[in-house]
């Protein structure tokens, strides 16, 4: 995944721009997979108009609204964000090794960035359980990463971030929410597939997928 440093801020429709050609953000850098031998990772994005509310969305939707407060700032990095990212990782078996994130990398990870970025997020009983981070295009808003508390396992945190996130790009006229790699044989990326419906970026054209 070859990474390019962008010569000073992008505005919102440069970003756009490259979205659509399938590059993500982490910090200050823009990447996008390019492996000869394997098309596995296809950038996902939902088209936010036309996005199907399922019962089963809408229940996870309404649960989360009656129990949780959502706040709109930029990112911030702190202790409690810091434990919260930590504890995601390890009990989701999301950690490649033992090395908890520290200041330093967590601000490197989801502060620093060369675009507008925003922070969702989502507080119980004024306690932090879920925080979203997301990039604002002219046109789109992109996931970049979301932690929560895994043991709040009713409130469904992961799909619950990712349908605010919706709500709010259908609240500022946005098209596209984009979600990132879907790998089909990734339990941690095909998710992505019950949000419909969607695009996903193949061989260079941008697809229907469902």
């Amino acid at each position: 995944m070859p990474l390019r440093l962008p010569i000073g801020a992008l505005n919102g429709a440069a970003l756009d721009s490259l979205l659509a050609l399938g590059y993500r953000r982490t910090g200050d850098f823009l990447y996008r997979t390019q492996c000869p031998l394997c098309q596995a990772c296809e950038p996902t994005r939902v088209l936010v108009e036309q996005f199907v509310w399922s019962r089963s969305l809408l229940r996870v939707l309404r649960r989360g609204d009656a129990d949780l407060v959502m706040s709109v700032g930029p990112p911030r990095c702190d202790d409690q964000r810091i434990a919260l990212f930590n504890r995601h990782r390890h009990l989701r078996g999301l950690a490649s090794d033992d090395e908890p994130v520290d200041v330093r990398s967590y601000r490197a990870f989801l502060v620093d960035s060369c675009c507008e970025s925003i922070e969702l997020t989502f507080t119980r009983q004024d306690r932090i359980v879920a925080v979203a981070v997301v990039d604002v295009g002219r046109d789109s808003l992109s996931a970049v990463y979301t932690h929560f508390e895994p043991e709040l396992q009713r409130y469904s945190l992961g799909t619950y971030a990712v349908l605010k996130q919706i709500e709010y790009a259908a609240a500022t006229q946005r098209t596209y929410v984009y979600l990132g790699m879907y790998v089909a044989a990734s339990p941690h990326l095909n998710y992505k597939s019950r949000y419909q419906p969607q695009q996903r970026l193949v061989h260079g054209r941008w697809e229907a997928a469902g």
